[in-house]
């Protein structure tokens, strides 16, 4: 299966020595949890941000939204464009994974809202109960903790989707919509060191946030769970949600 990956930022310069990029985060993830359920991915990056799209929307099997520093309502003309591609995405039924600020414009974009959280800043990890189930998610698990890194998050679903699962920050942590997108707040793709990293960098700015975020990174993560449910979605045609 091919992937196309939609990148809507870049690491900070000071932590791409150590971390390089998103584009690598995805496949150091997806490509094992590819391999262990006996399948092959490859991975195709395209800067959005650069208006970078592939010429055809059948020109990858999937598409991920990654994460962004940036707000999905933010005035920026790659943003705009962006948020009509998803739509494209949709009305073509292109199987679509959002991840935080993906996560977040998927919503907007096809009738939801995101919105910046009264609490402020999510960061480190965070435990995500699952509320409802899918058919991507085996191995099946009633709860995932996964790192975090955001100030906004989805106020209203779009019409038609059902919430998967939610977190005591982000009432809206994880959706699905049809049997093409599904999302998460949490990312999958990050590590704890480059976690504590982006934490470090940005402590002025996430502030009372940081001291807890720093102390959650002792807490197990279930990424390698949540990359093969990804997996799953992608390769398998699944099913919508059912309770």
């Amino acid at each position: 299966m091919k992937v196309g990956i939609l990148q809507a930022d870049v690491l900070r310069e000071e932590l791409q020595p150590a971390f390089g990029h998103y584009p690598r985060m995805f496949e150091s993830v997806l490509g094992p949890a590819a391999r262990e359920s006996g399948r092959e991915a490859t991975f195709q990056a395209y800067d959005v941000r650069f208006e970078e799209y592939p010429p055809n929307v059948d020109d990858c099997d999937a598409y991920i939204v990654t994460g962004s520093r940036h707000s999905v309502y933010d005035d920026f003309r790659w943003i705009h464009t962006l948020r009509d591609y998803v739509q494209t995405l949709h009305d073509a039924r292109k199987k679509l994974v959002g991840i935080c600020f993906g996560h977040q414009l998927i919503a907007h974009a096809l009738g939801g809202e995101a919105l910046p959280a009264e609490a402020g800043w999510a960061v480190g990890v965070h435990r995500m109960r699952v509320v409802a189930r899918h058919g991507a998610m085996s191995p099946p698990l009633n709860a995932v903790s996964l790192l975090s890194s955001h100030k906004d998050q989805v106020a209203a679903l779009p019409p038609g989707a059902r919430l998967l699962g939610a977190t005591d920050f982000c009432p809206q942590a994880s959706f699905a919509l049809d049997d093409h997108i599904l999302t998460f707040q949490g990312h999958p793709e990050f590590n704890k060191p480059y976690a504590e990293a982006l934490m470090r960098a940005r402590e002025a700015l996430i502030g009372d946030a940081f001291a807890p975020g720093i102390a959650s990174l002792s807490e197990d993560t279930d990424e390698a769970v949540v990359a093969r449910w990804i997996v799953n979605f992608i390769a398998d045609g699944s099913t919508p949600p059912t309770r």
